[in-house]
């Protein structure tokens, strides 16, 4: 894909961005975003935990070795694909981060080579460098997960600051990572099991990339926004200032969002609602059941719509659809990781109401989703008309309208991000045999940007480790100040979280 890349004034991105990085330090960073990356820490845990009790883990294993490697680099592969296939990956404006951000600096400390300063200054960076490249190409054809590109930045970022490494290494590994970044083909992403494992082919390229800069090997610093590199081509409205506006004082990790169950981007407000209903029609019988959503939420589902096969659906595919996590939550009150694996899969009671679940446009909610940060609202404002052909492609030309309209009233809005919301609406109706009809309605979903997760994000990350089978002594040392654990606690702290002894 070609683009009009505007003019910058500067010198290359590249640069900019691995001077801020190399130099960041534990200090540097605000106290209320060292506390974000600790949560994040323990709620990447806490998705690496889940990744091993689904029986896919097993297949993992046997290709890729176990979670307890000599070789950093071989245990961010590991980390990385644990953390990611169930959509309980964290993530933030813009992009999945946590696969890479979180997963590659864990294996260095895990290692023993990292102390909790570094543990922290890494994610930190990582987050930082991954969602402002990944934000900066944002509006074009890969998003969430399918932007692969993003682990490339976040595992080259992660490493580097892992390692202490100098300026110009993370010139040469970024540019050289960014030589080849992956675009992924989706009939493979959604009809098998290659979602599974689509960190690991960014990971690795990144950890090669790292070996080959401290070899010597070099690359353009002007890899991003020359005509001929990366946002020409994965940018259908390149954003290349992005990537260095404001760095040091607009934080893309107060964006955060934290996945608290499993499922897809679009379908948290629904199974919150789902869940909130669950006792109130246990034991009747239910009718139909309808769900408003945003364009983001519908477009999300059409994804996957042709791969849909009840109990056999593939689990990448399934993930995505809105009928059977929902159907779930409402017969059990929950979505567990248990949830998308046998036997659960096979009851037929959730399969009948699925089938029973309509799925509906609300404008609204469409209107509410471009006015927040994430997804993709601050780029959108930043774009403006620009955007206009890549929308009216995504969601139709009037629709396209009403997102320009939001982005015109929200331009004069706060760009620190301290105030980031991310607005994936649900409205549920459950309809009875007996005539009622009961709603429920949920604007921010559990666990997303906003005011209650700023407000209680420790509480909610740690809920999500305990849920995983994390024990209450380990949370409560990974929820303390992680600045004062040296090298070798840190270590043994990690390896307590990951496993059950």
């Amino acid at each position: 894909m070609t683009s009009d890349l505007p003019e910058l004034s500067c010198r290359p991105l590249l640069p900019q961005l691995a001077a801020w990085a190399a130099e960041l330090r534990v200090t540097d960073v605000p106290e209320r975003v060292r506390a974000l990356a600790t949560s994040q820490i323990i709620a990447q845990i806490a998705a690496m935990r889940a990744g091993l009790r689904h029986s896919k883990s097993a297949v993992l294993l046997r290709a890729y070795g176990p979670l307890r490697q000599a070789d950093p680099r071989r245990a961010s592969v590991v980390l990385g694909a644990l953390g990611s296939w169930l959509n309980l990956d964290d993530t933030a404006y813009a992009g999945h981060l946590a696969p890479s951000t979180v997963a590659v600096p864990l294996a260095w400390a895990l290692a023993g080579h990292s102390d909790g300063r570094t543990l922290l200054t890494a994610v930190v960076a990582a987050n930082e460098c991954a969602a402002r490249i990944t934000a900066a190409a944002t509006l074009g054809p890969l998003r969430g997960q399918s932007a692969l590109h993003t682990h490339l930045a976040g595992a080259v970022a992660g490493r580097l600051a892992s390692e202490g490494a100098p300026t110009r290494r993370w010139v040469d590994a970024m540019s050289l990572a960014f030589a080849a970044p992956p675009w992924p083909t989706m009939h493979a992403f959604l009809g098998g099991d290659a979602k599974l494992i689509h960190v690991v082919a960014p990971v690795r390229a990144a950890m090669d990339a790292c070996d080959a800069a401290t070899a010597g090997l070099t690359g353009p610093p002007d890899v991003l926004e020359h005509p001929r590199g990366f946002l020409a081509r994965f940018a259908a409205v390149p954003l290349p200032e992005l990537v260095t506006e404001d760095l040091g004082h607009r934080w893309h990790t107060d964006t955060l969002s934290f996945k608290l169950r499993p499922g897809g981007p679009g379908i948290d407000a629904a199974v919150d609602c789902a869940v909130e209903l669950h006792q109130m029609v246990r034991g009747a019988r239910v009718t139909g059941v309808e769900i408003a959503a945003s364009a983001y939420t519908l477009f999300a589902g059409r994804q996957s719509e042709s791969y849909q096969a009840g109990p056999d659906t593939p689990l990448s595919a399934l993930l995505l659809c809105t009928g059977y996590p929902v159907a779930t939550a409402l017969l059990t009150g929950d979505l567990r990781v248990e949830d998308f694996d046998q036997p659960e899969l096979r009851d037929q009671a959730r399969w009948t109401l699925a089938r029973s679940v309509q799925l509906v446009h609300d404008p609204e909610m469409t209107r509410q989703l471009f006015a927040s940060v994430a997804p993709f609202g601050a780029a959108l404002r930043r774009a403006g008309e620009r955007a206009r052909p890549w929308l009216s492609q995504f969601v139709g030309e009037e629709l396209a309208e009403l997102a320009l309209a939001t982005a015109a009233e929200k331009a004069g809005a706060d760009d620190s991000f301290r105030e980031a919301t991310k607005a994936t609406p649900a409205r549920v109706t459950v309809r009875l045999a007996d005539g009622r009809s009961i709603t429920r309605a949920r604007t921010v979903p559990l666990g997303a940007a906003g005011p209650d997760t700023r407000r209680r994000h420790g509480e909610l990350a740690r809920r999500k480790f305990l849920a995983q089978g994390g024990s209450e002594a380990v949370a409560n040392a990974l929820s303390g100040d992680l600045t004062s654990c040296s090298a070798s606690e840190l270590s043994r702290l990690l390896h307590a979280a990951l496993s059950d002894e």
